[in-house]
C-alpha cells in the first residue's frame, strides 16, 4: 500500500512543480477557478458540471504534458536545434488547441445564460 499512497506523493509534487514554475498553468487555474464561480452562480446542470471538469482537466492536463515536453528537450539539448523548437511549438499548439475547445465548451454553457442577462 505504501508504493500505492507514494505515487499520489509524487504526482502532487507535478502539479505542484507545475503551478510553481509555470505561470500558464497559474492562469488556467484561475480561470477554471472564475468558470466555477460562473458555474455556481449560474446554477449550472450536473451534465455541465461534468463538461467542464473534463474541460478544465483536459486544459491542465495539456499545460502539464506541455511543460514535460518542455523539460525534456531542454535535458536533451542545450544548444538550438530546429527539432527542438517544433517539439517545444507543437506541446503549445497542444494547450492552444484544449484553450480553444475549452472556450466553446464554455460558449455552449454560460453564452445562453449570460445572452439572457442582456435582453
Amino acid at each position: 500500500m505504501k508504493p500505492f499512497l507514494r505515487s499520489f506523493r509524487f504526482a502532487f509534487a507535478g502539479v505542484a512543480y507545475a503551478l510553481r514554475t509555470q505561470r500558464n498553468a497559474r492562469v488556467h487555474v484561475v480561470v477554471a477557478c472564475l468558470v466555477i464561480a460562473a458555474g455556481i452562480y449560474f446554477q449550472i446542470s450536473a451534465i455541465e458540471w461534468a463538461m467542464l471538469a473534463l474541460t478544465i482537466g483536459f486544459v491542465f492536463s495539456a499545460e502539464m504534458l506541455n511543460t514535460v515536453a518542455e523539460l525534456a528537450v531542454d535535458l536533451l539539448t542545450q544548444h538550438y536545434h530546429p527539432m527542438a523548437k517544433v517539439a517545444k511549438d507543437v506541446g503549445a499548439g497542444a494547450v492552444l488547441v484544449a484553450a480553444i475547445a475549452a472556450v466553446g465548451v464554455g460558449v455552449a454553457i454560460f453564452g445562453p445564460r449570460v445572452g439572457a442577462m442582456f435582453k
